[in-house]
């Protein structure tokens, strides 16, 4: 079992290292929409449109959900973002986040010069090393890296990933043979709230992201229901 799974992992990190993890792969892909719900409620949505301008991939997302609870508004959440990919690298992102009105933001852009990514963010301002990733699980080549730079805020964060096997998951209708892969965060402080602790799966035919779940105050899902072509 452990060679299967060895097997398994050389093979998906092989994939991604032959194909092109951004343009190629979604180059027939127009839209993924995922919705999000917490401990089994559906509260929102998650949308990402993949478009070409030229030589460059722009991917665009929104994201809106709202957790209430007799009655009352205990968390609204809006987001937008945009990355930009030139040659299958980042070259540029941006995010703006608004949280119960707390606004986040990141700006990022890729330094060819010194080749490093500079940040402006709400929770950091400075700079990483090129090999980081956005923590947007639609790209699977987040389970390849060991820095990832949060989408809402710019922090970056050390990261492990373990591989937990392939297995047939259903997302409402739909069967699928995923990838089941497990992101923490490579550092020795405590477990908390700030900690990364997801479980995601991709399609192991394909790599398409289906579904990502954490847990955080209760159990937060992203489930895979529609792609456009």
């Amino acid at each position: 079992m452990k060679k299967f799974i060895i097997f398994v992992l050389m093979t998906f990190l092989f994939i991604v290292g032959k194909s092109s993890a951004h343009v190629n792969h979604y180059k027939n892909i127009k839209s993924l929409e995922y919705e999000l719900f917490l401990n089994g409620k559906f509260i929102g949505f998650h949308k990402f449109n993949f478009s070409k301008k030229g030589d460059l991939l722009v991917v665009k997302s929104i994201g809106n959900f709202k957790v209430k609870k007799l009655g009352i508004d205990l968390m609204n959440y809006q987001t937008t973002t945009e990355e930009i990919y030139k040659e299958n690298q980042l070259i540029k992102f941006k995010s703006k986040t608004n949280q119960n009105d707390k606004i986040k933001f990141v700006n990022l852009e890729h330094n060819r010069k010194k080749s490093q990514f500079d940040i402006d963010g709400s929770s950091f301002k400075g700079k990483t090393e090129i090999n980081s990733i956005i923590g947007s699980w639609w790209n699977h080549e987040i389970v390849t890296k060991s820095k990832q730079i949060s989408a809402v805020s710019g922090r970056v964060l050390d990261q492990k990933v373990k591989f937990l096997g392939k297995k047939k998951i259903k997302i409402f209708n739909n069967e699928y043979n995923a990838l089941h892969f497990l992101i923490l965060s490579d550092d020795n402080k405590p477990l908390n709230k700030k900690k990364l602790n997801i479980n995601v799966w991709y399609d192991a035919k394909t790599l398409l992201w289906l579904k990502s779940s954490y847990e955080k105050l209760g159990k937060w899902e992203y489930r895979l229901k529609t792609v456009v072509f």
